[in-house]
């Protein structure tokens, strides 16, 4: 057992769901390491797993959206963490819509930002892409608390972390 392990299995954090679009491909997926990384100016940094076809995409995207979820939200947590796009249009499962850019909002998503691309680091096996949000929205009959891991645990994952 690693040092770190008794740390880590005790957070929760939010879960996202992450879509990037570039050269006429979409892709997304559902995302747990995201946060807040500055108030002024305002930014965002999402960290995609290299093993995901989403971080193909999105490394060659201007714009990645960024989607907050309820815990009733489970079946498009389930779409978009459950399989992958090496071989599944998640896109042709659910109501979207173009946003700013050509980037691509879930129109039923509790919230949602498109924020432009600033800057990439790699991190390990993921890459964090740090973002400046452009345009903002939510879905007036989503409210209410935010999907967590703990409402995930059950989706076995498109792609190994």
């Amino acid at each position: 057992m690693r040092s770190s392990d008794a740390f880590m299995k005790r957070l929760n954090p939010d879960m996202c769901v992450v879509t990037a679009v570039a050269d006429g491909e979409r892709s997304g997926c559902l995302v747990g390491f995201w946060t807040q990384c500055s108030i002024d100016p305002p930014r965002l940094t999402v960290w995609i797993s290299k093993t995901n076809h989403t971080h193909r995409v999105a490394l060659r995207a201007e714009r990645l959206t960024v989607h907050l979820l309820t815990p009733e939200q489970h079946g498009l947590a389930a779409l978009f963490g459950g399989r992958t796009g090496d071989d599944t249009d998640k896109f042709a499962d659910v109501d979207w819509h173009e946003g700013p850019g050509g980037s691509a909002v879930l129109t039923e998503a509790a919230a949602w930002t498109v924020g432009l691309v600033q800057e990439r680091f790699d991190t390990g096996d993921h890459v964090a892409h740090v973002l400046a949000p452009e345009r903002s929205g939510e879905h007036p009959r989503q409210g209410g608390p935010l999907l967590r891991l703990e409402d995930v645990l059950d989706i076995e994952p498109g792609h190994p972390a």
